[in-house]
């Protein structure tokens, strides 16, 4: 993976908050990024395939439902730069980890 990929891919707010929900929760659903983030499944699965081809994310069909988690194989320098992320609390709003809690269509 190259760095300035990497770095271009976090600097989208929309990457960047699908990126802090699945360091909040391995294995989430689109369904839960959709209700959290507010924002249509197209426009979400369209960040997705980006993440997917640096490899930061991997995905695992479950049905009809597709769960995306973080990449384990993912380089030292880039976990450590998600752990900051992590760490420094910039979170996503209380009000999207509500609405991704409350997402009942993959259950």
């Amino acid at each position: 993976m190259d760095q300035t990929d990497f770095f271009k891919c976090l600097s989208d707010p929309t990457r960047l908050n699908i990126l802090k929900m699945v360091m909040v929760k391995d294995n989430v659903c689109v369904c839960e990024m959709t209700a959290g983030l507010d924002l249509s499944q197209p426009k979400i699965s369209r960040h997705l395939a980006l993440l997917r081809n640096l490899s930061i994310l991997l995905d695992q069909r479950k049905g009809q439902w597709v769960y995306y988690r973080l990449n384990p194989d993912l380089p030292e320098w880039a976990v450590a730069v998600l752990n900051i992320i992590a760490q420094q609390h910039i979170d996503v709003s209380e009000n999207s980890l509500s609405n991704m809690k409350s997402a009942h269509c993959c259950d």
